[in-house]
């Protein structure tokens, strides 16, 4: 399955004096959503960064059409896009409780050597993971 989803409530500490959502509070909830989008498919940051592979963001675009409040329960919508060599790319939307499109998002990263911080071939794990969600 290409698509994943979480529920995130937004907290007190994310959002401006008028209870609105600080617009750079926005990238944790989708880089919750690609964290458990690997989980879901078997797949931990956390041992990945022990194998000594890390996966930054290179690019990323994201469009705010809504606010986002405090105490909203947003539904973090996380879907593979592609991947190609060192690359992989994801496209992410956030709803609220009344399935109102908040914001979207795109997003490249790249498989890295954490002991060289050059790009760096996925293990075979991840390609056969991502060759089934194609």
């Amino acid at each position: 399955m290409k698509d994943h989803q979480i529920q995130v409530r937004v907290r007190y500490s994310e959002t401006d004096q008028m209870g609105v959502v600080y617009h750079g509070n926005y990238i944790p909830y989708f880089e919750m959503g690609r964290v458990e989008w690997l989980r879901s498919k078997g797949v931990s940051y956390k041992s990945m960064e022990e194998e000594g592979i890390g996966l930054p963001i290179v690019s990323m675009n994201i469009n705010y059409k809504k606010s986002a409040r405090y105490d909203e329960l947003l539904t973090v919508h996380t879907a593979f896009k592609s991947q190609s060599s060192v690359k992989i790319e994801f496209d992410c939307k956030i709803y609220n409780e009344l399935d109102e499109l908040l914001t979207t998002a795109e997003f490249i990263l790249v498989f890295v050597s954490l002991k060289t911080g050059r790009p760096i071939t996925p293990p075979n794990y991840i390609l056969e993971l991502l060759k089934e969600v194609e």
